[in-house]
């Protein structure tokens, strides 16, 4: 990306500068890694999440925030991503449970952006934008216990006809 990109065809074109002053300052984390996993961008929104300032984690695998216990799956679907181009995560919302600095764990919900060298589909670069979702899974975790409970209740039972 050179100069300014247009926001489409007939609208003003917005310089590179103020389009990197938005990811920076998007109240969203956003984070890049390269095609090995290797953070190599992390906004101010990512170090309040996380806990890790972007010194401590550009240069990192993502390993600093993926939970050993899903290490695997994840790079299992990592590599397959590199491999193929193609993943459901552009359109559609991922929740997982991720890692703080301070080893607590958090559930995130983020989309993925593939960026591709130049005239090619290799992938060179993805692009996550994430956000905590800690609160809103707990409470839908005790929602659905909830109503599991009210349905097992048989004298909240319907009466039959």
């Amino acid at each position: 990306m050179n100069g300014s990109v247009s926001l489409d065809a007939s609208g003003p074109a917005m310089d590179d500068e103020v389009l990197a002053e938005v990811v920076c300052r998007l109240a969203d984390a956003v984070l890049i890694a390269d095609s090995d996993g290797q953070i190599e961008f992390w906004n101010a929104a990512a170090e309040r999440l996380f806990g890790w300032s972007d010194a401590e984690a550009v240069g990192q695998r993502l390993d600093l925030i993926v939970l050993e216990r899903l290490r695997d799956r994840h790079w299992e679907g990592w590599h397959r991503v590199m491999a193929t181009g193609e993943t459901k995560y552009g359109d559609s919302l991922l929740e997982v449970p991720a890692l703080r600095r301070d080893r607590t764990p958090l559930s995130i919900a983020f989309t993925v952006s593939l960026l591709t060298e130049p005239g090619t589909d290799k992938v060179t670069r993805v692009v996550a934008v994430l956000r905590d979702e800690t609160v809103r899974w707990q409470e839908r975790r005790e929602m659905n216990a909830e109503l599991a409970r009210l349905r097992a209740d048989p004298r909240l039972a319907e009466p039959s006809s």
